[in-house]
């Protein structure tokens, strides 16, 4: 089959490997929804052979990680109760030794016995027609979502659900988010859904009208103005109660701090820049601060039942879809970062 490759320095090429069997305890999957993800573009942008995550990068492996499709084919030992031939699934995208406490636990990225797979970084990824993977990466689909929708929660909504979790966003509470990309976009929806009041951080004007039209309260540029005291501002002095980081930038990480409320809490999510946070800031307003490493099996599966409940559209973030053989137009798309999620469909 055929599939889509870095080869360094924003170039994709397709490469050409064996069409995938199911072994002993794995499935494969024909992939109908895969997603471009911020990570896929630190990659594509990234030189040959650079590290990602612990994982070196090769340009023989097939990219993607957001993969939602159908089980086609399945191994030796997988139980029906498992995977079954047809079945909506998505693919939680890592895999460990599968029998340590975290593994048991729906967190193979955090095994304590072996170094995770991560699918689309060191294995075969969904860039491509099929995909195989081990049975237990496996999380049903909800009904009620789109392949595209399962696509999208398989990272970006998921990490972002799993983040609002940890924040306890309660209705009536004012949460900041800086950056309006597909993570951004992921938090003003859902956040919105929450019943919470939404401030958003986002200097691409096309993503400022997409962070209003899923519900964000207030969009500020910082480009314009001072974000903080922007904030503070609609605040009334007091400062957002919870904040979420999805740029990667580091004065953006740095103004988030600013824009708490005493006790406070900062989720960070993007990928890149560093955190040097002022110690003494976060002393005197006891503010709390922690990263995500995406999501449990449980969060992805929490996610989707959430979204089917409130009737959240997640296909709202989804600004461009395209097949494979446009994958060239369509990193350089989502490499300009102006736009929502680009995902391939079949």
């Amino acid at each position: 089959m055929r599939g889509v490759a870095f080869a360094g320095n924003r170039t994709i090429e397709f490469i050409e490997v064996e069409d995938p069997i199911a072994g002993p305890g794995e499935v494969v999957i024909e992939v109908r929804a895969s997603g471009i993800c911020g990570s896929d573009l630190h990659m594509y942008r990234g030189q040959e052979g650079m590290s990602m995550l612990g994982a070196q990068l090769s340009r023989h492996i097939i990219r993607g990680h957001e993969v939602c499709g159908e089980v086609v084919e399945v191994g030796r030992g997988v139980g029906e109760h498992v995977a079954r031939m047809g079945a909506r699934v998505m693919v939680h995208h890592y895999w460990g030794c599968g029998h340590c406490d975290r593994c048991l636990e729906g967190w193979p990225q955090m095994c304590t016995s072996a170094v995770p797979t991560i699918y689309g970084i060191g294995a075969h990824g969904g860039h491509a027609p099929y995909i195989k993977v081990p049975s237990g990466t496996l999380v049903p689909l909800e009904h009620g979502l789109s392949f595209e929708a399962g696509a999208a929660i398989s990272c970006c909504v998921g990490t972002v659900y799993a983040s609002l979790r940890r924040l306890r966003v309660v209705s009536g509470q004012t949460i900041v988010i800086f950056g309006q990309g597909p993570l951004g976009l992921s938090g003003t929806q859902l956040a919105t859904a929450l019943g919470a009041r939404v401030i958003a951080v986002e200097p691409s004007p096309n993503r400022r009208v997409l962070a209003r039209a899923l519900g964000a309260d207030v969009v500020l540029d910082p480009n314009e103005s001072d974000p903080v005291s922007a904030i503070r501002e609609l605040t009334s002095g007091a400062g957002a109660a919870v904040a979420l980081e999805t740029s990667g930038a580091t004065t953006a990480r740095s103004a988030a701090v600013g824009a708490l409320a005493a006790w406070g809490t900062l989720a960070l999510l993007g990928v890149g820049g560093s955190f040097r946070p002022d110690v003494r800031i976060l002393m005197r307003q006891q503010i709390n601060v922690f990263g995500l490493w995406t999501f449990s099996t449980d969060d992805q599966a929490r996610c989707g039942e959430f979204a089917v409940k409130e009737g959240i559209s997640i296909e709202r973030i989804v600004t461009d879809r395209c097949s494979l053989e446009d994958a060239r137009d369509a990193y350089c798309l989502a490499d300009r970062q102006v736009s929502g999620k680009v995902v391939f469909l079949r």
